[in-house]
């Protein structure tokens, strides 16, 4: 929501509380609220504990649009203002800049309602346990619901005369919580074909007639994709590839996707992907990006390589800090309406495109006087281009010409809007998942902006977030705060792997493996195995929690389980391959019980079970006939390969070669490949439709 919305109502002034001083926008948007807000620390903690209060926890993050609701309707009222005041320590926290806060009453909150979400509202003792708690509460009886201001008395109340069932609440859940993070491996093996049983049973979700899982609200779920396109090629599942295939054409054609300036939007409100909530994250379109590179590559679709391209380049236009970081969300809201910037009515079209144009568009993107939308229109797609060429009297190449012509006029009228807030806030885990996406894409489209853009955010991450022993988490206006999680180490190890994949640097497998020691010295459980969310010099808090579940960004160990696998694929030592080994067992039974929650965690149980897919290519670096045959490599969908440039000496770089890549001669000085899989490596291949052969079967 803009600051002009949310202060306009407002006649003078009000005096800011304490999170005017913070650096993240969320926090910073309640800083003229009534309430007496705390940032988390130790200010906070130590007056619930002076005045014997129960501290009011709140947290959110900048794109969320029920937790503007919740702060418009109730925070700033000045009634339900007093009475949290009076009654409660109040603490707002952005779980953005602090997942593990979230992680922890998070967790809570789903153990005593069953369900979970944003606005978070939870109810803790002074040393912080939690009691009691819910999501967004409307400011009056409603709907069932009660009000905030009825919560809050009764709250209080509790609190104050039933310190027995506060004790029971707060001794029951802290042993729940305690049980998450505190289980010991089970007893058993995995299955090797357990990635491929669980995708699909995961397909009998699917909507085959609007595609994606399930009904509405209906997400992305691109690891669930990501999953069916490594069955379709590792096991030739052709009905994997078709759902694929489906769901991506049908989410690209939907509101859900920006289909004037690219990007995708959080999820659809319906089963059609036609309503979007309308904030667009940086980490649903760093995995998206990625989704649609993968599969243009597999199923042969250049529309989705199209679609790849698009999204990189609206990050690279409106995500990007000048100094080359990535922002981290852009709000659903602009002038205080949400979908404002983005809808249209049919009069705008007319009066930007003309007669003529204003026709193809209205009936290529369904825009009509009724509109779809609170009487505007989302634009989406219902025709296909050979359908518009008939219609149109026109050929395909004419109708995707005026298209563009469509798409550049109304993206130009677009921009003198008023633009939704962007949370500038640049987070490590989100930077590293764009880092991939950039990296897949330069590889998948052969855009050297693409790479560019990925080495400039290393290098961005690495100079301004990491001090040669640690990462911090967010950085903001010149300053790096709060240690980084697991996923920061993870996802960010995991980056530095395709950067060196796209670029053939050597260098990026060292930052790789830094990261990854730290993840084994100051995360790991070393008795379960598994990796805590928290290093081991992070504040203390009221549990460790351990992040298991993949949710719309993947948990802490499912990424680093991935990433170990990568490592060892590239160094040949066992410390990683153990550890991320421990990982897959320690939640072998979770994942065979609840597949959907851990789908990227299934991707590295495909990686582990089927080993990796090793490509020497032997030939000097700088030549073109080398250049040509990574970049003919990187057209090809291969999952789990690891890429190894070798040089014709037969010298290798020292420390990150495994034996069976070692000693690989060139052939007649021509460029020359060896695939390796399992220990054994084919004979020499010196033509690259052979390779391609050998890779594609």
């Amino acid at each position: 929501m803009s600051q002009h919305h949310e202060h306009s109502a407002r006649t003078v002034p009000r005096k800011a509380n304490r999170l005017i001083n913070e650096q993240s926008p969320y926090l910073r948007q309640h800083a003229h609220n009534p309430v007496d807000w705390y940032p988390w620390g130790a200010e906070a903690l130590a007056r619930a504990k002076a005045e014997g209060k129960p501290i009011l926890l709140s947290i959110g993050y900048s794109a969320c649009h029920w937790c503007h609701v919740m702060e418009r309707e109730s925070f700033e009222n000045e009634a339900i203002a007093r009475l949290m005041n009076e009654n409660f320590v109040s603490i707002k926290v952005d779980r953005e800049e602090r997942p593990d806060l979230d992680q922890i009453y998070m967790d809570a909150v789903q153990m005593i309602t069953g369900r979970g979400g944003w606005p978070l509202t939870m109810f803790l003792t002074p040393d912080a346990k939690p009691f009691f708690g819910g999501t967004y509460w409307p400011p009056e009886d409603r709907q069932g619901m009660p009000g905030f201001p009825k919560v809050l008395a009764a709250v209080a109340n509790a609190y104050r005369t039933g310190a027995h069932e506060v004790s029971h609440n707060v001794e029951k859940l802290s042993a729940a919580l305690g049980a998450l993070s505190d289980y010991a491996p089970p007893n058993g093996e995995m299955r090797r074909d357990q990635a491929v049983v669980a995708a699909r049973a995961l397909a009998g979700a699917y909507d085959s007639v609007n595609g994606g899982i399930g009904g509405a609200p209906k997400f992305p779920n691109t690891f669930v994709f990501s999953l069916f396109l490594r069955v379709f090629y590792g096991a030739g599942d052709e009905a994997m590839g078709d759902i694929v295939r489906h769901t991506l054409k049908k989410m690209a054609r939907g509101g859900i996707y920006d289909q004037v300036g690219g990007g995708f939007h959080r999820y659809s409100v319906d089963e059609r992907w036609l309503v979007p909530h309308f904030e667009k994250m940086l980490y649903d379109n760093a995995q998206l990006a990625v989704l649609y590179a993968d599969a243009g590559r597999a199923l042969n679709e250049p529309e989705f390589l199209d679609i790849s391209r698009d999204i990189l380049a609206y990050v690279l236009r409106e995500m990007t800090s000048p100094e080359g970081g990535f922002y981290s969300s852009q709000d659903a809201d602009s002038e205080g309406v949400e979908g404002k910037f983005f809808v249209w009515k049919p009069e705008q079209i007319e009066r930007v495109l003309g007669v003529d144009l204003a026709e193809l568009a209205e009936r290529f993107y369904d825009l009509s006087f009724e509109g779809n939308f609170e009487g505007a229109n989302i634009p989406h797609r219902t025709l296909e281009i050979a359908d518009a060429a008939r219609m149109f009297h026109k050929s395909e190449t004419e109708i995707e010409s005026d298209l563009r012509a469509i798409r550049e006029k109304l993206f130009a009228a677009r921009e003198t809007r008023v633009h939704p807030g962007r949370d500038e806030k640049i987070l490590t885990a989100w930077n590293a998942m764009m880092i991939s996406a950039l990296a897949t894409g330069f590889r998948a489209l052969h855009e050297p902006r693409f790479l560019d853009a990925a080495r400039r955010a290393a290098e961005f991450v690495m100079e301004k977030m990491w001090d040669g022993r640690a990462l911090k988490r967010s950085y903001k206006d010149g300053t790096a705060r709060f240690n980084a999680y697991l996923e920061d180490y993870a996802l960010l190890a995991g980056a530095m792997i395709d950067l060196y994949e796209a670029s053939l640097d050597a260098g990026y497998l060292d930052h790789a493996r830094k990261l990854a020691a730290i993840i084994l010295e100051r995360f790991l459980d070393r008795a379960n195995g598994g990796f805590y969310f928290t290093s081991d010099d992070h504040e203390t808090l009221i549990t460790r929690s351990k992040a298991a579940f993949d949710g719309s960004t993947p948990s802490g160990n499912s990424a680093a389980a991935m990433t170990l696998l990568r490592l060892f694929d590239y160094t040949g030592e066992d410390r990683y391959r153990i550890e991320a080994e421990r990982v897959l067992r320690l939640f072998r039974e979770f994942i065979e019980k609840q597949p959907f929650g851990f789908s990227h965690m299934l991707e590295a149980v495909d990686l582990y079970h089927r080993g990796a897919t090793e490509v020497v290519i032997v030939g000097e670096k700088t030549s073109p006939e080398f250049r040509e045959w990574i970049e003919r490599l990187g057209l090809l969908y291969v999952p789990n390969l690891a890429i190894f440039a070798a040089d014709p000496s037969g010298v290798t770089p020292p420390g990150f070669l495994p034996e069976q890549v070692r000693g690989k001669n060139q052939v007649n000085a021509m460029v020359t490949a060896y695939v390796c899989r399992d220990h054994a490596c084919t004979s020499p291949i010196t033509e690259f439709k052979a390779l391609e052969n050998e890779l594609l079967g």
